[in-house]
């Protein structure tokens, strides 16, 4: 049997097409996600009447915070459809989001010597 474009179906290719996941919906409700958004899921909210993919995405959140990009990955679908399944699950409130801890800035090297300076003085 062969997939689309004439090469041969693999047992893992899925045959649900994107549009269908995220039922006929290109964009998400919410232009807020990027790669690298943590999403922690809400362990008080059922999951029952969640699509399965929906589903899957709250498994994998549950045992703790996951970027937008591994979920995606994880699932084995695009990302812009993870981010449309994300979008309504935060607006169900089975998902938060929380943007990742930025990276420290570099420190000047006259203000790292002025508080060696101060503590070798009060020692």
């Amino acid at each position: 049997m062969t997939a689309s474009g004439g090469r041969p179906r693999r047992s893992g290719d899925k045959l649900v097409r994107p549009y269908v996941v995220t039922d006929g919906r290109s964009q998400p409700s919410r232009n807020t996600l990027d790669l690298v958004t943590l999403l922690i899921a809400a362990d008080d909210l059922p999951l029952t009447g969640l699509s399965p993919e929906k589903r899957a995405l709250m498994e994998l959140c549950r045992p703790g915070a996951l970027s937008v990009a591994e979920v995606a990955g994880h699932l084995s679908l695009p990302v812009s459809v993870t981010k449309v399944l994300i979008a309504d699950l935060m607006d169900s409130g089975h998902i938060v989001t929380r943007a990742p801890i930025p990276s420290a800035r570099p420190t000047e090297a006259r203000i790292l010597q002025e508080v060696l300076d101060g503590l070798r003085a009060r020692l």
